[in-house]
């Protein structure tokens, strides 16, 4: 599936990845490319992704929301 990671002024991150581990309100959860289409907030802590190479990359994250659509994560990071 597809990350990609928008801040105020660009794409900051645009790759394939296998899985999205990230902070809501509710607690931790993690996306893989079958899951539903989702929606949540993102609340400060670190977001990681798995690439298609079994590397995990992490990113800070300040507020933001998530959206998950067919074979795309957008992330809208506010910070």
């Amino acid at each position: 599936m597809k990350l990609k990671v928008y801040t105020p002024s660009d794409i900051f991150l645009n790759r394939e990845v296998k899985k999205v581990v990230a902070e809501s309100p509710a607690g931790s959860f993690c996306i893989l490319p079958r899951h539903i289409d989702y929606v949540t907030a993102l609340t400060t802590g670190i977001l990681s992704y798995l690439t298609p190479e079994d590397e995990e990359r992490f990113l800070a994250i300040d507020k933001g929301v998530l959206v998950k659509l067919a074979d795309e994560v957008r992330v809208a990071e506010s910070g």
